[in-house]
């Protein structure tokens, strides 16, 4: 109980201070989007009335309050996920486009995470408990290559050969855009067809990491006294791989994937951007380009959530598989 006491604690108390950041950033940079924006309006040769200017300042949320007083209303709004309307896609407000954004980045960052993971991890497992065999000769170089080259490039490769030059698969965007949103077939099919290429993106760029994490880790974990000891009783090479090399080799990995989870929010930023995929990363580059900072601070503060749950977890997770971790901590409560 102390120790999911002490996590919690630890969690809202880096939530506080990481909200803090994202509350003091924008009000300590120069100039002011808002203004800015009334800006843009004059550019044009259009001229605002006092009147014109006061009203949509107020429509963007422009506040002269003290520091202290957008402070406490800011937290306010962090509490209840409100930020206001978003400049960029005005008069939608922050929360809206985020969860416009959200399931798009899920759908394909989150199960291409997951499915990355799964086939590195068992791939690790074979390539190590097999090592100097078939697989592990090719696997390894392939995905020590694989995990330094640079995913943007590929996605841009990718699109150029496939997209481009062969016209195999579409160029942009998340569905065609003569198709209305729904779950029909044709509208899924098409979100499958568009989504192949930032797919394999991720899984061709990621998968090698998790290859070669896996793999370590399990070369290390097959030289423990307690795998030769299960291999001079005799136990089966299955259940030594998997009961006992692989459940201790994959906490390490285990953490790792907790954390690509929480960051899954925040989307592949690059591979969006090239593709043009109406995730949270290309939601957060056109957020930055127009200085949109009611939306930048939604952003933030949903991947730092998630980023915190998802250590929080793998926490939690490590206090259930590890038994030394239970041990520890009952041999400090005794001491």
């Amino acid at each position: 109980m102390r120790y999911l006491i002490t996590r919690i604690a630890l969690l809202i108390g880096t939530f506080w201070v990481a909200s803090t950041i994202d509350f003091l950033i924008p009000r300590l940079m120069p100039g002011n989007p808002a203004a800015d924006m009334m800006a843009k309006f004059q550019q044009n040769g259009d001229t605002l009335s006092p009147s014109a200017q006061h009203t949509l300042a107020v429509m963007l949320g422009l506040t002269h309050k003290t520091l202290w007083s957008q402070y406490t209303t800011y937290l306010w709004q962090v509490i209840h996920f409100n930020f206001g309307r978003s400049y960029t896609y005005f008069p939608f407000t922050v929360t809206s486009e985020i969860f416009h954004a959200l399931p798009w980045t899920l759908a394909l960052v989150g199960l291409t995470t997951l499915l990355s993971f799964s086939l590195g991890t068992g791939l690790g497992v074979l390539a190590s408990w097999r090592r100097g065999g078939r697989l592990d000769s090719w696997a390894t170089p392939v995905a020590m290559f694989t995990s330094a080259f640079p995913y943007f490039w590929l996605a841009m490769a990718l699109l150029y050969v496939l997209g481009y030059l062969l016209h195999a698969f579409p160029l942009t965007g998340a569905y065609s855009s003569s198709l209305n949103p729904g779950w029909s077939f044709a509208f899924v099919t098409s979100v499958l067809y568009h989504c192949i290429l930032p797919a394999v993106t991720i899984l061709v760029s990621s998968l090698g990491g998790w290859l070669l994490t896996m793999r370590n880790n399990m070369l290390t974990t097959l030289r423990e006294d307690y795998v030769l000891l299960a291999q001079a009783k005799g136990l089966s090479e299955a259940k030594i791989a998997i009961g006992y090399a692989a459940r201790n080799a994959i906490l390490p990995n285990f953490t790792g994937f907790a954390m690509a989870l929480g960051f899954v929010v925040g989307g592949s930023l690059l591979m969006e951007v090239v593709f043009a995929f109406p995730g949270m990363g290309y939601l957060l580059y056109n957020a930055a380009i127009n200085q949109d900072f009611p939306l930048l601070q939604g952003i933030f503060v949903m991947i730092v959530a998630c980023v915190l749950l998802a250590n929080f977890l793998a926490d939690l997770a490590y206090f259930i598989l590890d038994p030394r971790i239970r041990r520890s901590l009952k041999g400090g409560q005794r001491a």
